[in-house]
């Protein structure tokens, strides 16, 4: 590229050398013409003074342009103008013979700067003389003019610099095009030199053709590019098959359609002839060949049996991880028994039947011996009319039957054809027929045993459109059943376990209701489906028309959870029964909770309360309030008379047994008779699938439907928020309120003077005749005189008295002071003491709680002849002992 370009340059160089010689000699032409056939030339030459007119003209002919100088001489030689001025009029030696003669000329000659000349010297110079003409044909005159060779080449050597730019240019594209070319190809084949590269393609074809696996090269347009000997081999291809449609070398047509389609193949086995062939197919393009396809053919003819044995190896475990996998999720011993019977059909048999002890599907210890006697517990295959035992069926095997044999040995036994044995038909000969008559042709009979512990059996059937069972199906059929057992027994204990916890729950939680008139109450409980937990709830009468409903929770679930959930509920029933406000009792319940947490930390194995909640409220039937004190539980809906549904805010106190830094608060609600209340856990509104603002918003939805019993509101609920196997156990307890009426309660206040006691206990009586209660009259004067005696003698005022018509009937006496009475027996010398042991035996029960302003002292008498108020005779008894 080099040469090329400089030869090119240097023929420009002189061509436009030439050009520039041609230009001169036609520029200097052009001039002399030009001047010597202008008006008025040849009148001057005839001229008296032909200089004084044609010097100046020559002169401004040559005025811009490149004309070196015009000279004009006459036929004899004068000069009548000339570039030097000293030279005019004088004579040129020259020989004018040619000019004379009417030629015209062009000649180029250099004048040596040595050399004395007219001109000045040194240059290149082309001169052209034209003879000037009369009108009748002689020579008037020559025009000379002459040109610099130089000024002509000036314009083309300006194209110079363009012309060796271009060829620079051509250069270094030309080399940057050899760099970029080389450079590729040194990526392509990664630095090797020819020979490396020829040795490489040598090494590669005999590798092509030596390997032991069919290669072939296909082009786009489906002609065969390359095959090599294997190919050939495999194919019964030609030598001369290369260059051949494939359609055209002798294959047939599926396997030409395969070898020519668009498709990818990935080990896809092909017969071809007597041969089976494993085809892969991929494209070349990707890989930076030209469009068409690659394949690779590998002989399996040999191997089919082998792979065909490992695919059945590669089944059963298959099915082995599927049962691992399937069986057992629920932790239920007949949905364990299922699912071990759908995860064997159709993969091992048609037909697989599951008997289990009635121990075992109870949850139960099975025992040793005997066996025989199973519960038929899944069924699953073909069961259109299958003549097997149905079931729930309770089945004795007879000793002949591979069944009864498997249990007593421990171990599978094998009936490959039930046409030829005997032993199986014994069981039942009519429906041994109708299975034969059914298809089912073969059968293997495994025990389930987890360990040395027997828990039932498993037989797997085939049925005609399957092979018989063989030796070597015992084995498989043994360690599917040990997984299944495996399973099976985990649901037994977990079943036992389970349903020892829901024993021991629900033993703890209320199995009817107190009697009681302030609420009317409905409940539900539902443990969780995955083990029971510490949820409770109770309604606890107290004194005075009122009634405490509870609501709690232990976190956890198991025994040990259900076991603190009765701890709890026995200390709730306890700390009720000495009359505490909701406050006092949840921080005796938080100090409990602490001290039990703190005892069994202490114990080897001990488990933690690692959290419990509990909400304890108070109605009061007279008032018609509601007073609530919660530590860390959700708090109750309240359902209006008008069906509107609100949670109101009550104080939340942190949950039990989290140290008592913070006290109890308690929040009051005046409800209306008609409201209804509704205290629940927390596994009732939430969940994993549920925040708590849904679930709640949910539970607003389906307590504000109108007119319901709290029986109907318990189920309503139930029914619409709780899923079919819940998480965590649900407690739910309904109230509707109701408030005695008007007629029903009667107070007095007593002033601080022992002559009011006559006058009140007068009141009474009538009270109670009014009341139809004439027959407590005696009983209740002699309490209140002692009552209120007692709060005139040793209380503070205000002091007043409080008869409730109730289920029974209570006497109160309210004072300001917080002295609490005892009850003792007065020895014989003791003048006083006596007064609590007659109100005692009079009345049914009796006590004292604290208010916010000071004590109540009550009582309660059984409205009812019941036999359990104190008889006349025995009043009598108890006057003349006190009088004694």
């Amino acid at each position: 590229m080099v040469l090329l370009v400089a030869a090119a340059v240097i023929a420009l160089v002189l061509y436009a050398q030439q050009a520039a010689v041609r230009e001169a000699r036609h520029a200097s032409l052009a001039a002399a013409q030009a001047f010597a056939g202008s008006p008025g030339t040849v009148a001057a030459l005839d001229s008296q003074n032909p200089t004084a007119i044609l010097q100046p003209r020559a002169v401004a002919a040559r005025k811009g342009t490149d004309i070196e100088w015009i000279s004009v001489l006459s036929p004899q030689g004068i000069r009548y103008a000339f570039p030097n001025s000293k030279y005019l009029g004088k004579r040129w030696g020259g020989d004018m013979g040619p000019w004379l003669s009417g030629h015209t000329t062009v000649s180029q000659a250099r004048i040596p700067s040595s050399a004395p000349s007219l001109l000045p010297g040194g240059r290149d110079y082309i001169e052209a003389a034209v003879p000037v003409f009369r009108p009748n044909g002689s020579v008037a005159g020559v025009v000379f003019a002459g040109l610099k060779v130089k000024k002509v080449a000036g314009s083309v050597q300006q194209q110079l610099p363009i012309i060796f730019g271009t060829g620079a240019g051509v250069l270094v594209a030309s080399a940057t095009g050899t760099a970029l070319i080389s450079r590729r190809l040194r990526r392509q084949t990664h630095g090797l030199r020819p020979t490396e590269l020829a040795r490489m393609y040598e090494h590669h074809d005999a590798v092509l053709h030596a390997v032991r696996e069919g290669v072939l090269i296909i082009g786009d347009d489906g002609r065969l590019l390359l095959a090599n000997d294997e190919a050939q081999r495999l194919l019964d291809l030609s030598v001369n098959a290369e260059g051949h449609h494939v359609g055209d070398v002798g294959l047939d047509s599926g396997t030409a359609g395969l070898l020519v389609g668009g498709e990818s193949v990935t080990d896809e086995v092909h017969l071809v002839g007597d041969r089976l062939l494993a085809v892969n197919k991929r494209p070349t393009a990707p890989y930076g060949g030209q469009a068409g396809s690659v394949v690779t053919l590998r002989d399996t003819t040999e191997l089919a049996v082998v792979s065909g044995r490992a695919e059945h190896a590669r089944g059963r475990l298959k099915l082995l991880y599927d049962a691992g996998v399937q069986i057992g999720a629920t932790l239920d011993v007949v949905r364990t028994a299922e699912e071990f019977s759908q995860v064997a059909v159709p993969r091992f048999a048609d037909v697989v039947v599951v008997d289990l002890l009635d121990a075992v599907v109870q949850g139960e210890e099975p025992a040793r011996m005997p066996w025989r006697q199973m519960r038929r517990t899944a069924i699953s295959g073909c069961l259109d009319g299958l003549p097997l035992y149905p079931v729930g069926e309770l089945i004795t095997f007879r000793a002949a039957t591979p069944q009864a044999q498997a249990l007593e040995t421990g171990r599978p036994q094998l009936e490959a054809d039930l046409r030829g044995a005997k032993g199986w038909q014994e069981q039942d000969p009519d429906k041994a027929q109708s299975v034969l008559e059914y298809g089912l042709h073969s059968l293997i009979a495994v025990p389930l045993q987890a360990g040395d512990v027997v828990l039932g059996l498993v037989n797997f059937w085939r049925a005609p459109d399957s092979p018989a069972f063989e030796e070597d199906d015992l084995a498989f059929a043994e360690e599917l059943a040990t997984r299944a057992a495996i399973s099976i027994d985990n649901a037994r204990r977990f079943t036992r376990e389970h349903a020892m916890a829901v024993t021991l729950q629900r033993s703890l939680l209320p199995r009817k209701w107190p009697e009681q008139n302030a609420l009317e109450v409905a409940w539900r409980y539902l443990p969780a489906q995955a083990g029971v937990g510490g949820d409770w709830f109770d309604v606890i009468p107290l004194p005075g028309a009122r009634v405490a409903l509870v609501v709690g929770d232990v976190v956890g679930h198991g025994l040990h959870a259900a076991a603190t959930m009765g701890r709890l509920r026995t200390a709730v029933h306890n700390f009720s029964t000495l009359d505490l406000s909701a406050d006092e009792l949840l921080g005796y319940l938080d100090e409990l909770v602490t001290h039990m947490d703190a005892d069994e930390t202490g114990e080897e194995n001990g488990q933690e309360i690692t959290g419990a909640t509990c909400l304890y409220a108070i109605y009061d039937a007279v008032s018609g309030t509601f007073t609530i004190a919660r530590a860390g539980h959700l708090g109750p809906a309240v359902i209006h008379p008008d069906d509107t549904v609100s949670f109101p805010e009550t104080p939340l106190s942190p949950p039990l047994g989290l140290g008592g830094s913070l006290p109890v608060e308690t929040a009051t609600l005046h409800l209306p008779e008609g409201s209804r209340l509704a205290l629940f856990t927390d596994g009732l509104i939430e969940n994993r699938h549920r925040d708590l603002d849904t679930g709640l918003e949910l539970l607003r939805n389906v307590l504000s439907r109108p007119h319901r019993t709290p029986e109907e509101t318990c189920q309503a609920v139930f029914d619409a928020l709780l899923p079919e196997r819940p998480q965590d156990d649900v407690a739910l307890l309904v109230a509707h309120t109701r408030m005695l009426n008007a007629d029903q309660v009667r107070e007095w206040d007593v002033p601080s003077d022992p002559a009011a006691v006559s006058r009140i206990r007068s009141e009474v009586s009538r009270q109670l005749e009014t009341w139809g209660l004439e027959q407590l009259a005696f009983a209740t004067e002699l309490i209140i005189s002692e009552l209120v005696t007692n709060a005139i003698r040793y209380g503070t005022q205000p002091t007043r008295l409080r008869l409730l018509n109730d289920r029974n009937l209570i006497c109160e006496v309210a004072d300001g002071s917080s002295t609490s009475p005892h009850l003792r027996r007065a020895a014989t010398t003791d003048e006083g003491g006596r007064g609590l042991f007659l109100v005692a035996q009079f009345a049914q029960r009796w006590g004292t709680r604290y208010t916010a302003r000071g004590k109540i002292i009550w009582t309660e008498q059984s409205t009812h002849d019941d036999g359990t108020a104190p008889g006349t005779a025995l009043a009598d008894a108890l006057l003349d002992q006190w009088e004694e």
